[in-house]
């Protein structure tokens, strides 16, 4: 019999291994949210005939082979069922964040060529159709929950339910009728590019199936072969939930079950007790603060034995092992400290996968010390995301990404850049062969980050060669784009964002120096700017000028806290480069320190 790492190499698309599992599995559990305080399952059989429905319904409303459908919603049961339905009527799927605004919605529309959107409530809705009336292509808008528009205008609206009741399942035709091969696109994740403007990855079913197979091998030969359940949280619109929360758990003939949200993930975990789940460092950094103040507040013995663990985790880790006669007081704090963080995940946790953003070793160590295994892994979406990946059988060395994973094929270039090459590779940028022509070369992906190969094989990243900030919950954000929109503002003449491995944006900006003069005089304040810097009104003037900028970008776009530059950046200050771009290596060596502490 065939192992589902095996039965994922020879998959030909991403439809048929979910019609494959879902025969496979019936009437066990597929998916389940919460609603009304109870979590409702959706079993195999019962997603088989809804995506069934749904891909008949889509093609029945015109949706052709290689059409793009964009796919807007928080994450839930219909989110998979759409991404797979869409596949399935041999379209693609255009997954967009819910935090988008109108121009982010029409720049994906338009740039995709997508011809229709599936959204999930009015209020989403809104900001869609807002750029769908303005978009080139799209004029259908299917909507999951009942829309509460007031009238059609520029797109047809069709319920998601409706296309369903009238389109009986059949399952078995459907799963007959998908021709897609592995080389086919499956779906357009846009990513932002160095010029800002988000550019559509085009992912391949066998990149992810090339994922899911790794991703599989490593579960099947690190952990226990028991049924594995996964908690969903991080958006599904970004690939790294999209492959690793939810087409690994559909390879392994897992359950999905969808978390309300961060503020009541902790109960999620205890209530669905899951095997497997996939995180952002910002969930440990967050889970860590909460765990000391809990103990910090109990005081006496559990400070002692808490401290304790850490000591023994902590030499565990950098010795590989204790000595005998410490190994009997570990295994007490195995039944006691470290049983009680362990039920807060659940109980039944098998590893924690942290990616999308570089994780703290000291975090990592923390929760390895308290019995939680913690494997950081490394990707793009250039690669459907996953490259490498800590596992235990390996040895976990916390402060690399792990080795490779099988199928994955790593090397250094000569300036120190990590190369990838395999299956998993993108087929390119969505119409965009320049950038595409940069970061693909003689079939390797060559992907902006300075690292080495330790001597066990894994992965060290040291540096970032490109300038894309990464957030601590793992978004990319091109500060090119923010700067501009910065710069576009009567106040400010002159600005560099900062954020990297950061939970928000905060900047420098250089005054535009006549505004500030005239703004100076009007307010009857000095007029020299050292002196004016200092007026908590006039840093109000200029915060009021980056909150307007605020408005009209991504949630992550968002800079929260600015300074004012001690000069203007210039050529002759080494600040910018002859054609006037701006030394982030310089700004940062000057600024970094005030800016880290805007984060207090």
């Amino acid at each position: 019999m065939l192992t589902s790492a095996e039965k994922c190499a020879n998959w030909p698309n991403l439809v048929t291994m979910f019609f494959d599992q879902a025969e496979r599995l019936g009437d066990a559990v597929m998916l389940a949210h919460k609603h009304e305080g109870a979590w409702v399952p959706i079993s195999w059989r019962q997603a088989a005939e809804t995506v069934s429905s749904l891909a008949a319904g889509l093609r029945g409303i015109g949706i052709k082979p290689g059409d793009r459908v964009m796919l807007v919603s928080e994450n839930r049961p219909e989110w998979c069922l759409a991404d797979i339905a869409i596949m399935a009527a041999g379209a693609v799927t255009v997954p967009t964040y819910i935090t988008n605004t109108e121009s982010d919605h029409l720049h994906v529309l338009d740039d995709s060529g997508a011809v229709a959107a599936i959204v999930s409530t009015t209020k989403l809705a809104k900001t869609l159709l807002a750029a769908v009336y303005r978009s080139k292509e799209c004029r259908t808008v299917i909507g999951i929950e009942a829309l509460r528009i007031g009238q059609e205008s520029g797109a047809t609206l069709h319920q998601w339910q409706t296309l369903i009741a009238e389109n009986p399942a059949n399952v078995a035709a459907t799963r007959a009728a998908q021709t897609a091969k592995r080389g086919d696109l499956a779906c357009l994740i846009y990513t932002s590019g160095t010029g800002g403007a988000p550019r559509g990855v085009r992912q391949h079913h066998g990149a992810i199936l090339c994922n899911v197979a790794s991703a599989i091998r490593v579960i099947a030969e690190d952990f226990p072969p028991d049924p594995d359940s996964f908690l969903s949280f991080l958006p599904l619109s970004h690939a790294y939930e999209h492959t690793c929360g939810q087409f690994v758990p559909i390879g392994l003939g897992a359950s999905i079950y969808y978390a309300e949200g961060l503020e009541k993930l902790a109960a999620n975990m205890e209530e669905v007790k899951p095997t497997l789940m996939v995180v952002v460092p910002r969930l440990f950094e967050v889970l860590r603060a909460r765990i000391v103040k809990t103990i910090e507040k109990q005081g006496g013995i559990a400070v002692v034995m808490f401290n304790q663990a850490m000591r023994l985790g902590r030499k565990r880790y950098e010795n590989q092992g204790l000595p005998f006669w410490e190994r009997p007081f570990d295994a007490l704090l195995d039944k006691t400290v470290r049983h009680k963080v362990q039920q807060r995940f659940g109980g039944n946790l098998k590893a924690l996968v942290s990616g999308g953003a570089p994780l703290n070793p000291e975090v990592g160590l923390f929760f390895e010390s308290l019995g939680i295994k913690l494997l950081q892994g490394y990707g793009q979406t250039e690669a459907a995301p996953l490259i490498s990946c800590n596992r235990p059988s390996r040895r976990i060395k916390i402060h690399t990404v792990g080795p490779a994973l099988d199928g994955v094929e790593v090397k250094i270039a000569a300036d120190g850049e990590i190369l990838v090459r395999g299956e998993l590779v993108m087929h390119g940028y969505w119409q965009n062969e320049e950038d595409t022509a940069k970061v693909l070369q003689d079939g390797w992906l060559l992907t902006g980050d300075i690292g080495h190969i330790d001597e066990d094989g894994h992965i060290v990243i040291t540096d970032r060669k490109k300038d894309i900030i990464v957030n601590d919950k793992g978004d990319n954000v091109a500060p090119q784009r923010v700067e501009g929109m910065l710069t576009l503002q009567t106040e400010i003449v002159q600005a560099m964002v900062y954020g990297d491995r950061r939970p928000y944006l905060v900047g420098v900006v250089v005054p535009d120096p006549e505004w500030a003069m005239s703004w100076a005089r009007e307010k009857g304040m000095p007029t020299d700017p050292a002196k004016l810097k200092d007026e908590p009104e006039f840093r109000s003037a200029l915060m009021a000028a980056v909150d307007r900028v605020n408005a009209n970008v991504a949630t992550v776009e968002k800079v929260r806290r600015v300074i004012i530059a001690d000069a203007p950046f210039t050529v002759e200050n080494l600040q910018m480069t002859p054609s006037l771009k701006i030394r982030r290596h310089v700004l940062k060596q000057i600024y970094a320190e005030r800016l880290d502490k805007l984060y207090g």
